[in-house]
């Protein structure tokens, strides 16, 4: 795939793990994932190509405050500190039909997904919804439908969307048996409750058959698709 964006990444990197007065630690930074690819562009502006609207433009920025996957299919981002209990917040853009996503622990995801304009039923794989179990093996294929979320919250593909979470991590006694299941206390798109208190009860996609635990790092999907990010942070729950 020719890459979209042919330009090198130049961003002052600060301390990952400095948080602000209400808890929140700055994911905008390159030093907070365990590996960031040099392909990912920091800019100030990003649109749809308008002679692709499945791509995106933008051209680098010193200082600027937008991420955009490069060529659209970069390595995952995973923080290098874990979290059990957390809020997450962040605003994204996608292309035309693009596809992302936010996993809790590495492994429970909400997806971000160009769903605008659908009609019918929404599932778990529409943006905002807990994103179904898959098989294990190959042919990559769904067994249930996730949790759909409960209205279509979706901009169309070039504006900018946000996203806020509220994450319970799964309980587990002494042994690491679990005892309770992990739990999604809210969700809202572009300030719509699309999750409300719902049971996350295994992981999703093809994590479903992993052992569940108590904390893991905090993951943006960025292999499937153009997308840029802006505003991303995280704490841990209960803070103010």
């Amino acid at each position: 795939m020719r890459p979209l964006l042919a330009v090198a990444l130049l961003v002052a990197v600060a301390p990952w793990c400095r948080a602000d007065d209400a808890g929140w630690t700055d994911l905008m930074t390159p030093d907070a994932w365990k590996k960031f690819d040099e392909r990912w562009v920091v800019t100030d502006a990003v649109t749809l190509d308008p002679k692709n609207p499945k791509k995106l433009v933008a051209a680098k920025a010193e200082k600027g405050t937008i991420w955009v996957n490069g060529p659209g299919r970069l390595p995952d981002l995973y923080t290098k500190a874990d979290y059990g209990d957390c809020e997450v917040s962040l605003e994204f853009l996608i292309a035309k039909g693009s596809n992302s996503g936010v996993k809790f622990q590495g492994v429970y995801e909400i997806q971000i997904l160009d769903s605008f304009g659908k009609a019918g039923a929404l599932s778990g794989n529409d943006l905002g919804g807990v994103y179904p179990r898959a098989k294990l093996t190959a042919p990559y294929t769904y067994v249930d439908d996730g949790i759909a979320p409960k209205v279509n919250a979706a901009k169309p593909p070039g504006e900018w969307n946000t996203l806020t979470a509220k994450w319970q991590s799964p309980r587990l006694d002494a042994d690491g048996k679990k005892v309770a299941d992990a739990r999604l206390l809210n969700v809202t798109v572009n300030g719509q409750v699309v999750q409300d208190d719902v049971a996350v009860k295994t992981a999703t996609g093809s994590n479903w058959g992993k052992p569940e635990k108590a904390s893991g790092p905090f993951m943006l999907q960025a292999d499937h698709g153009p997308t840029a990010v802006r505003a991303m942070k995280i704490r841990p729950a209960g803070k103010k």
